[in-house]
C-alpha cells in the first residue's frame, strides 16, 4: 500500500504549486498590483492620464488571460486527480454509458409525451370551438325557421325563449334580428319572409361584449355563416362565437344573429370539459392581412346586470367519477393555440394567438375515465396504476440487481489491477519474488498468471542480459585484438602502392591478410581465409599469423612455404574446418612476383599501360586448401602449383576474399569475380585508396541493404615505377621476426 500510495500522489493538488509560479501566474499578481495602485489614484481625486487607462486596460487583460490559462492547467489537474484510479474511470464510464443515455431515452420520451399532449390540447380547444360554432348555428337556424313559421309575430318573446333554453349552458349568448334586404333562392317550402313588419333590429341578452349587430355584411351569402370573430377591449383581446342565418324565403327580410362570448364562465367551462384552460387571446400580425377585431364595450361592474346576468354554473360533467376527476390540476403547463377567426367588416380570414395552461393529470384522467368504472374508480386508471407499480418494482429489482453486480465486477476488475499495479511496484524496486494471488479463473486471472510466470523469469533474464553483455565486452577485445594482428599500415615500398581492407561479418572473424617483408628488396604478400566465422575461425587465424610468419624467414618459395603450413596446420586443426591462402613474393630487383595459390579465391591482374591489352585476367593456378588430413599431404603438394609472372610499371593486381565476390543481394545474385575484375578494369587508374573506396562503394550498392553473410578482405597490389629498390623497414619488426624465426 505504500507503493501504491506514493504512486497515487504524483497527480495530487500539491502539484498545483509551482502552477504558482509560472508567467501567467505573475502576470495575475502584477495586473491585481497595478490594479490596486491605480484604485489608489482614483482615490486621490486627481485625474488620471490617458496613458494610465491604456496601463489599467492592460493590466485587465493580463489578469483574464493569467486567469484562463491557471484555471485550464488547474482543471487538467483536477481530471488527472479524478481519473487516476481504474474505479473512478469504470464509475464515469457507466454514467456515461448508461446512466446518460437512458436520461437521454427519458427526456425524449418526456418531449414527446408532452408534445402529443401539447398537440393534444390545441385540438381539444379547437374541437369545443367547433363545438360551439355548431350549437351556435343550430340556435340560429332554429330561431329564424321559427319566426318564418310564426308569421314574425312576437319576435321578442321567440328570442326570450330561445335564450333561455340555452341560458344554463350558455350564460353571455345573446340573440338579434336585423333586418335584410338582398334575394337568394329558395330551397324549401317556406312562405315569403318579407311580410315580417321588422323595421328596426329585436335583440335578447346581455350583449355585454360588444354592440348588436344593426345590419349583415354583403360578404354572408344567403346560406348564413357560423365561426370566431374578436373583439378587443382596451389593450386585451377576447373571442366569441357568432352564427348567422337567413329565412327558408327568395327574399329573407330579416337575418337572426347569434353571439356566444368565450367569456370567464365559458373558458371555465371549457377547463372543466377538457381540462385545458384559455388564459389570453391576442391578435396575430400577418403580412397582407386586413382582419381586425370589433371595438368592444366597455365592462360593465358585477352586480349591475349585464356581466352579472352572464354568470353562471359550468355544467356537471356526465362521465362517471367526475367528482373524483375535478381536483386540482397537477403541474400546469402552458403553451397556445392559434385559431382562425373573420372580420366581421370585410370577412377577410385573421389568426389569434391563444395562450393556453393544460393540466396533463386533468386530460390524463378525462381519458382514463372514459373506460368505465372499477369499483370507485376508472378502469384505464386503476390499470395504470397497476402497470405503474408493476413496472415501478420491476425497475427498482432490475437497478439494484444491476448495481450489486456491477458493484461485484467492478470490484473484481479494481482489485486485480490494484495487484497488478502493486506488483509491478514491487518489481520496479527489484523485488521479483513477489506473487499474485489467483482469485478467479478469466482473463485477469490469466493475467495475474502470465505475471506471475514473467517476475519468474525476470531474474534469469537479468542474468542471462548480464552474461551477455560480458560476452559482447570479450567480443569486442577480440575484435580489437584481431584488428591489430593486421597490418597497421600499408606496406612502403619505392615502386609498389598497397591498400587493403578487411571487413569481419561478425565481431571476429577468420579473414588474414599481412605484408612480410623479406631483405631489402623482396616482400610477402599474404592473404587467406580460414571456413567459418566467429571466434573459432579468429583463433585460427592468429595461429596462422605466427606460423606464416616463421615459414616466410625460412622458405623463400611460395610454394614451399604451403606445403610446410599444410603439414602443421593439417596435425593441429580441426577436421571441420580448413583453410584457404594465397602467399605471394614480390621481387622488386628480379621484377617479377612468385606465388601459389592453395584453394583461395583467384588472383586478378589488370596490365599496366604498355601492355597491349588492358582487359583483367583472372589468375587461378593449381591448389587444394590447407589442413585436409588426406595422405600426410602428399595429394596438397602433387596438386600446388607455383607461377612466377613479370612486372610492369602500372600493373594493378587484386586479392580478395570469397565475401567480395560471394556477396549477395536480395534476389540471391552474386557479386562475382567478372563484375569485380571489370570494375578494377575500368577504374585501373585511380589510385590505390580511391579503388578500394570505389569497389566497396560498388558491392554496398549491389547488396542494396542485405545482411553482410561472410568476412570481406581485399588487398590493391599496384606496381609504379621498376628501378632499384631500398627498402625502409622497422628493425624492431625485423628483430622480432628473426625472434620468432629462432622459435619456429
Amino acid at each position: 500500500m505504500a507503493a501504491h500510495h506514493s504512486l497515487d500522489s504524483r497527480d495530487s493538488p500539491s502539484r498545483a504549486a509551482p502552477l504558482l509560479r509560472t508567467l501567467p501566474a505573475r502576470a495575475i499578481v502584477a495586473g491585481a498590483a497595478i490594479k490596486v495602485l491605480l484604485f489608489a489614484v482614483r482615490l486621490t481625486g486627481r485625474g488620471v492620464p490617458t496613458l494610465v487607462g491604456v496601463v489599467d486596460s492592460v493590466a485587465g487583460l493580463a489578469i483574464a488571460g493569467g486567469a484562463a490559462y491557471v484555471l485550464f492547467r488547474l482543471f487538467l489537474l483536477a481530471r488527472r486527480r479524478l481519473l487516476w484510479r481504474v474505479r473512478r474511470k469504470l464509475i464515469l464510464s457507466y454514467i456515461f454509458i448508461g446512466f446518460v443515455p437512458a436520461i437521454l431515452i427519458v427526456a425524449f420520451f418526456v418531449l414527446g409525451a408532452l408534445l402529443l399532449f401539447f398537440n393534444f390540447s390545441s385540438y381539444l380547444v379547437q374541437a369545443e370551438v367547433r363545438s360551439l360554432d355548431d350549437q351556435a348555428r343550430f340556435l340560429a337556424t332554429s330561431a329564424a325557421l321559427e319566426i318564418q313559421q310564426g308569421g314574425g309575430r312576437d319576435v321578442p318573446a321567440l328570442l326570450t325563449r330561445k335564450r333561455q333554453g340555452v341560458q344554463s349552458e350558455f350564460p353571455g349568448s345573446s340573440l338579434a334580428v336585423v333586418p335584410v334586404d338582398r334575394r337568394c333562392a329558395a330551397t324549401g317550402g317556406g312562405t315569403d319572409a318579407a311580410v315580417l313588419p321588422l323595421t328596426r333590429p329585436v335583440t335578447e341578452g346581455p350583449w355585454s361584449h360588444i354592440d348588436p349587430p344593426t345590419s349583415v355584411p354583403r360578404w354572408i351569402g344567403c346560406e348564413g355563416f357560423s365561426g370566431l370573430l374578436a373583439y378587443s377591449r382596451g389593450e386585451d383581446t377576447y373571442m366569441f362565437v357568432r352564427a348567422v342565418a337567413f329565412p327558408d324565403s327568395p327574399t329573407p327580410g330579416y337575418a337572426v344573429t347569434v353571439d356566444l362570448p368565450i367569456d370567464d364562465p365559458m373558458k371555465e367551462w371549457l377547463r372543466h370539459d377538457t381540462g385545458v384552460d384559455v388564459r389570453s387571446v391576442s391578435a396575430v400580425e400577418v403580412a397582407g392581412a386586413t382582419a381586425r377585431p370589433l371595438q368592444g364595450r366597455p365592462a360593465v361592474p358585477r352586480g349591475k346586470g349585464g356581466a352579472a346576468a352572464a354568470t353562471g354554473t359550468p355544467p356537471a360533467s356526465g362521465a362517471p367519477g367526475a367528482a373524483a376527476l375535478r381536483g386540482a390540476p397537477g403541474g400546469p403547463l402552458s403553451w397556445v393555440t392559434f385559431l382562425d377567426f373573420h372580420d366581421w367588416t370585410s370577412g377577410e380570414p385573421g389568426t389569434l394567438l391563444v395562450s393556453t395552461q393544460l393540466s396533463i393529470q386533468d386530460i390524463l384522467s378525462r381519458l382514463l375515465a372514459a373506460q368505465g368504472l372499477v369499483g370507485d374508480r376508472p378502469f384505464g386508471q386503476a390499470l395504470l396504476r397497476v402497470l405503474l407499480y408493476v413496472v415501478g418494482g420491476l425497475f427498482l429489482v432490475i437497478e439494484v440487481i444491476a448495481l450489486v453486480v456491477g458493484s461485484a465486477l467492478a470490484r473484481s476488475i479494481t482489485g486485480s489491477v490494484h495487484e497488478l499495479f502493486t506488483g509491478t511496484e514491487r518489481v520496479r524496486q527489484g523485488d521479483f519474488t513477489h506473487k499474485i494471488a489467483i482469485t478467479a479463473e478469466d482473463q485477469l486471472g490469466e493475467l495475474a498468471r502470465s505475471f506471475n510466470s514473467m517476475t519468474a523469469s525476470i531474474e534469469d533474464l537479468l542474468r542471462q542480459a548480464a552474461e551477455k553483455k560480458r560476452l559482447e565486452e570479450e567480443l569486442r577485445i577480440a575484435h580489437e585484438i584481431q584488428m591489430s594482428l593486421l597490418p597497421q599500415a600499408p606496406l612502403v615500398m619505392p615502386g609498389l602502392s598497397t591498400t587493403a581492407l578487411c571487413i569481419p561479418a561478425r565481431q571476429v572473424g577468420g579473414d588474414y591478410y599481412d605484408f612480410l617483408p623479406l631483405d631489402d628488396h623482396r616482400v610477402g604478400v599474404l592473404i587467406a581465409d580460414v571456413s567459418g566465422k566467429g571466434t573459432s575461425a579468429a583463433l585460427y587465424m592468429a595461429q596462422l599469423k605466427g606460423l606464416v610468419l616463421s615459414l616466410s624467414t625460412i622458405h623463400t618459395s611460395p610454394r614451399a612455404l604451403l606445403v610446410n603450413a599444410n603439414r602443421i596446420i593439417a596435425e593441429h586443426l580441426d577436421a571441420r574446418s580448413f583453410i584457404t591462402m594465397t602467399y605471394a613474393v614480390v621481387d622488386m630487383r628480379a621484377h617479377t612476383m612468385t606465388y601459389a595459390r592453395a584453394g583461395h579465391t583467384p588472383l586478378i591482374h589488370v596490365p599496366g599501360p604498355s601492355a597491349s591489352s588492358r582487359q583483367a585476367r583472372i589468375l587461378a593456378p593449381n591448389g587444394m586448401v590447407l589442413g585436409l588430413k588426406l595422405d600426410h599431404g602428399e595429394m596438397f603438394e602433387r596438386m600446388l602449383e607455383e607461377q612466377t609472372i613479370p612486372l610492369q610499371a602500372g600493373d594493378l593486381y587484386v586479392f580478395f576474399t570469397d565475401g567480395i565476390s560471394e556477396a549477395m543481394n536480395a534476389a540471391d545474385d552474386c557479386f562475382g569475380e567478372v563484375r569485380l575484375g571489370q570494375l578494377v578494369e575500368d577504374h585501373a587508374d585511380l589510385p590505390s585508396d580511391e579503388l578500394r573506396e570505389r569497389v566497396l562503394r560498388d558491392v554496398e550498392a549491389f547488396v542494396a541493404g542485405t545482411p553482410q553473410h561472410d568476412d570481406m578482405t581485399m588487398i590493391l597490389l599496384k606496381v609504379e615505377e621498376l628501378g632499384r629498390p631500398t627498402i625502409n623497414r622497422d628493425l624492431a619488426n625485423l628483430a622480432d621476426l628473426a625472434e620468432l624465426a629462432e622459435k619456429a
